[in-house]
């Protein structure tokens, strides 16, 4: 085994990946952007007119984060998913696994390339939202590692549905009928601490709230959950997904069937 790594694969995986992107420009990017500036007015309309503050905070601004989130969550599962399930697909995933790549290179050139075109797209919307509400960072720094490691996590999970999936509808059947409700039901436009018992508690089954809430801390400096759990949660979810992608390569399933 060659302990240095291909870099040429990995670039060449990485740019085909990204080359997709601009081939369908006005559906990766253009579509998410359109939908999530809606959200923003509609919500922001409706809601923001009865709740003027949430936590000290604008409710036009306090929903910023949730927003991005659910737009890099949903955008992170369903570009992973179909980068990797499409070459099962047609078959030339047979032609990728012969060659002389590693299962991490192939992993890193897929998830990196997913994972890349989320947090493109968190900042064009975070920088979209600028024109509606003014919208503070107050620790940047912890504002892009939370962005990096959950577009990261998320790549890997919806490189696992790509990889368990044996149609276009499964692929779809998990972003449209678990991540979103869940993102949803995970604080994106209120904040957990408003619910009675037991929903409050219930909530924290959801692995979303710990994501939406460590990422708004970063914003505004309030989270629902310690922000301490939100990044062990993160990196917990991020270990599960490499975990089980090991798996898929070491057993060889779904990829040499």
């Amino acid at each position: 085994m060659n302990p240095t790594m291909n870099l040429y694969a990995v670039r060449a995986i990485y740019l085909y990946e990204m080359s997709r992107t601009a081939r369908t420009l006005l559906q990766s990017v253009v579509s998410p952007v359109i939908s999530t500036t809606l959200y923003f007015i509609v919500f922001g309309a409706a809601i923001g007119t009865r709740i003027s503050q949430i936590d000290g905070v604008s409710y036009g601004a306090f929903i910023v984060p949730g927003l991005i989130m659910l737009t890099l969550l949903t955008q992170s599962v369903m570009n992973a998913s179909f980068g990797i399930y499409f070459p099962r697909f047609v078959g030339t995933i047979y032609e990728i696994l012969s060659a002389p790549v590693s299962s991490f290179e192939i992993v890193l050139g897929y998830v990196g390339a997913a994972a890349t075109k989320s947090i493109v797209l968190g900042l064009i919307i975070l920088a979209t939202s600028d024109l509606f509400v003014p919208v503070r960072i107050a620790h940047p720094v912890w504002m892009v590692a939370f962005l990096v490691l959950t577009a990261v996590s998320a790549s890997l999970f919806g490189f696992i549905l790509g990889l368990w999936a044996d149609s276009f509808e499964k692929l779809q059947v998990v972003p449209l009928l678990i991540i979103t409700p869940l993102t949803f039901l995970g604080g994106t436009f209120y904040s957990t601490n408003i619910l009675e018992e037991p929903w409050r508690t219930i909530t924290l089954f959801d692995p979303i709230v710990y994501l939406i809430s460590g990422f708004r801390w970063s914003f505004f400096n309030i989270a629902e959950v310690n922000v301490g759990l939100s990044l062990g949660v993160t990196l917990l979810f991020m270990a599960i997904c490499l975990a089980i992608v090991w798996w898929f390569f070491k057993t060889g399933y779904r990829l040499k069937n």
